[in-house]
């Protein structure tokens, strides 16, 4: 089956050059991917060394980052990433992927391709990597991630469902672990709402509720499936990035301080070189926008070539995995 990818070339810190890279890698790594490339068609056409598969369609505006999301969508309606989800809400793009402005992006998937029936708010999922060697998946999701800043029991009900969803259908778990994230593991921590989502997620058929889970276990593995609110698992998400980050830069850092440091480098490169792919959360892809209609991957910012590679990897994937089909239809019988 051919997948046919919209892409918004014109968003991110490092657009149009690096999004075209890693089109382009994705193009010749997979032979059934059509891409609808929407920007600047001269640009792209610069930038371009093979057209296969490659679809340019001219958009005349750009949606930055400093724009004002909801109205930049609803004014901006020939933007290249407002036309890219349209190609997605018309059907002629199976799934719609950028690395512009995360609010526009969240706008457009609720406003241009539609919230899907029966979810009140759709999530933003991401997945992260797990360090801890005697887990069986090297990998959690969490959402949401940031779509939803105040969030009302029901939603974290239906995020639960949403990550099961996932859970199941893109990491192939057959009964993943949903925990909820909160400042302790018993049943009766955090405030009013974190009680009530604690025993709402508990009577849940629906999924495998294991908890309450501690951000400080999250990197071990304590769930497959975290659910917060978007405030609360979007500061999450940054601390884990930042501290990754950091930590990494640090251990370059001592290395280069002394000449022994440096001489054991040499016999431990093979094990700093794991624990930097390990700690690598670009390999996992973007964010998906859980519940509504079709596809939305929203890759970072700063994406480079790599980044965006694993980003449409991830897009072929859920595509492929009919998600969003299977839970347009569990939510339409309930």
């Amino acid at each position: 089956m051919m997948i046919k990818i919209a892409v918004d070339v014109m968003g991110g810190d490092y657009a149009p050059q690096e999004i075209i890279k890693g089109i382009e890698k994705a193009r010749d790594t997979y032979n059934n991917l059509e891409f609808n490339l929407f920007g600047s068609v001269e640009k792209m056409k610069s930038l371009i060394q093979n057209m296969e598969r490659l679809n340019l369609i001219q958009a005349d505006s750009v949606i930055t980052m400093e724009d004002e999301p909801v109205r930049a969508v609803r004014r901006k309606k020939n933007s290249s990433l407002v036309l890219a989800a349209q190609s997605v809400k018309e059907s002629k793009s199976d799934v719609f992927l950028s690395a512009g402005n995360s609010g526009a992006v969240l706008a457009a998937g609720i406003f241009v391709i539609g919230r899907i029936k029966g979810i009140d708010r759709p999530a933003l999922t991401t997945t992260l990597p797990v360090v801890n060697e005697k887990q069986e998946h090297d990998f959690f999701t969490m959402l949401d991630v940031g779509a939803n800043a105040d969030t009302k029991l029901a939603n974290l009900s239906q995020f639960a469902i949403l990550g099961s969803f996932y859970g199941k259908y893109m990491n192939h778990l057959q009964n993943p672990r949903i925990g909820l994230l909160n400042n302790g593991t018993e049943f009766d921590k955090g405030d009013q709402l974190h009680k009530q989502a604690y025993e709402a997620l508990n009577n849940l058929d629906e999924i495998n509720f294991i908890g309450n889970v501690e951000s400080r276990e999250l990197l071990n593995g304590a769930a497959d499936i975290v659910v917060t609110d978007g405030f609360t698992g979007n500061a999450a998400l940054k601390a884990i990035e930042g501290t990754a980050l950091s930590m990494l830069h640090l251990i370059k850092y001592e290395i280069k301080q002394s000449v022994l440091a440096q001489m054991g480098y040499l016999f431990e490169r093979n094990a700093f070189h794991r624990v930097g792919q390990k700690m690598n959360y670009q390999k996992y892809g973007g964010a998906v926008l859980l519940g509504v209609q079709k596809p939305v991957i929203k890759i970072h910012g700063s994406s480079k070539a790599e980044t965006v590679f694993y980003g449409i990897k991830q897009a072929k994937e859920v595509v492929e995995s009919k998600l969003v089909e299977k839970t347009i239809d569990f939510f339409t019988k309930k």
